[in-house]
This record gives structure tokens, C-alpha cells and sequence, in this order.
């Protein structure tokens, strides 16, 4: 039975099934995230769950899309679906629980270092769905996902698209981590290479760039500090305006990151 209006409000400390609410950890314009525990197993996991007074059957048939295309795709660094099914009226997809996220992250300082590998992590995932022909379209930090053993696991393939010859959209992302070219509804798999390249601005800058993305931008000084200057030129090609300028996909783009790993590391712990 899908989910309806009538259905009550979920509250923290609240049951859904063998699942106990413990508190809330994310919410957009279609769904919430709970922190929970299965009382059966005694495991912490997420809960994404839509909005109640939301919920159609486009929506419904959306999460369920979203679920088998995560399925599909077996790798470490993307972020596994445990059960994606109707509970007690609402739908849910089960995930690990995370202890934090990247957004979380950054606002704290990050070793040179650290911040490579979970770069590294985060590039391997997006190689593995685009060559598994799948296009992500939000790659933004809320939607890295880091545990406790140092793994970073990409999520929230929710408006993730089949890479097709011709891959049409209506400008689905989040705004400030899409591409020009996504945002005018052409999303393609250079579009999450542009949206990975803002992270790693961010992460060895410490501000994000903005459009119009012009070389030299803001925090370029720092990051000329901190990083090599082919690990720059990566950078700079997978933020270039134009799509033709950049890498065409995330597994050349981290052929290139593994390139630099060296010379990058030497360069920061001489700094």
C-alpha cells in the first residue's frame, strides 16, 4: 500500500517497524533523513523516507528507480541500499549510517593528506557509475558520505541518469555544485567532473569558486600554497567553463588525480 496524507507525522523517538527514530539528519524538498536503529539487529542505519504530504505515485516510482539503480552498483565507495520497501505506510530506503559529512567536514580544517584520499574515494565512486554508464547530477559534499574507517561512500543517486548517446534533463541539481551546461539541461558526465572539481577547489582553497568561473578566482592564493601546480591544472581543467575543456569522464579525470599523488604530497609536507 503506497503512502498517503493520512498518514501521522514521523517524530524522533519514534517507532517505523523494527525502526526507531532516534533524530534527524537531513531534510530536502522530498525527503527526511532519520538516524534510527534496528531493534532487531541492533544496528544504527539511515532512514530516507518522503514527505508524507508529498508522496505520489511519480514520486513513489522515483524512489523505487533510485533504489534499484544504487543496487546496481557494487563498489566500495558508493553507498550501499540495505532495503528500499513500504513500512507501515511509508516508504523507506535503508542505508549505513555515516558518522558525518563531508559538508560537516570541511567546516573543520583537513590535512593535506586526508583531504587527498577522501578527494581519491569520492573520484572512484564517480569513475565506477560513469563506467557503469551512470550519470550522478548532485554530486555536492552533503551527498559524501564519511565512516568511522575512513571510508567515503558517495550517495543519494536520486536523480542520477542513464549516460544514453543523447542524455536529456531539465536542469535537475542542486544550484552552486552544477555545471553551466547541467544547469541548462544537458547533463552529462562531464557535469559531475565539474561539480568533483568545486569540491577540490573548496577543499585546498577553502572558499568555493563562483561563476563565472574565471581564472584566477577567489582563495587562488591559498591554493597555490598548498598544492602542486599539476594538481592546479587539474583542477583548473575539470572546472573549465566549457564542457569540451574538461575531463570527458570521472574514470580519465582520476587517471590523472593518481598521476599527481606524489608530487602533490611531497609538495604539501614541504610547505
Amino acid at each position: 500500500m503506497a503512502a498517503t496524507k493520512t498518514l501521522a507525522p514521523l517524530r524522533v523517538r519514534s517507532r517505523l517497524g523494527k525502526y526507531r527514530l532516534d533524530r534527524r539528519i537531513g531534510e530536502g524538498g522530498f525527503a527526511t533523513v532519520f538516524a534510527a536503529t534496528d531493534t532487531l539487529l541492533g544496528i544504527k542505519v539511515a532512514l530516507k523516507i518522503p514527505h508524507a504530504d508529498a508522496v505520489t505515485p511519480a514520486l513513489i516510482a522515483e524512489f523505487r528507480r533510485e533504489a534499484r539503480l544504487t543496487m546496481q552498483l557494487d563498489h566500495p565507495n558508493i553507498l550501499p541500499i540495505r532495503d528500499a520497501s513500504i513500512i507501515d505506510g511509508y516508504f523507506a530506503i535503508v542505508s549505513p549510517l555515516a558518522k558525518e559529512t563531508l559538508d560537516d567536514r570541511i567546516k573543520r580544517r583537513i590535512k593535506f593528506e586526508t583531504a587527498f584520499d577522501i578527494l581519491t574515494q569520492l573520484f572512484a565512486a564517480a569513475a565506477y557509475a560513469h563506467d557503469s554508464n551512470v550519470i550522478h547530477c548532485d554530486i555536492k559534499p552533503e551527498n559524501v558520505l564519511l565512516f568511522d574507517d575512513n571510508r567515503v561512500r558517495l550517495g543519494d543517486f536520486g536523480i542520477a541518469k542513464a549516460a544514453m548517446a543523447t542524455v536529456s534533463g531539465a536542469g535537475t541539481g542542486t544550484v552552486g555544485f552544477m555545471s553551466p551546461d547541467q544547469a541548462m539541461g544537458r547533463p552529462s558526465k562531464r557535469s559531475d567532473v565539474f561539480s568533483m572539481g568545486l569540491i577540490a577547489y573548496r577543499m585546498f582553497a577553502g572558499v568555493w569558486p563562483e561563476y563565472p568561473f574565471e581564472w584566477p578566482m577567489a582563495g587562488v592564493a591559498p591554493l597555490r600554497r598548498r598544492a602542486h601546480p599539476d594538481l592546479i591544472a587539474l583542477i583548473r581543467k575539470s572546472i573549465a567553463f566549457a564542457p569540451r575543456h574538461r575531463y570527458r569522464d570521472a574514470p580519465q579525470m582520476l587517471k590523472d588525480w593518481e598521476k599527481t599523488r606524489l608530487k602533490a604530497i611531497r609538495f604539501s609536507r614541504r610547505r
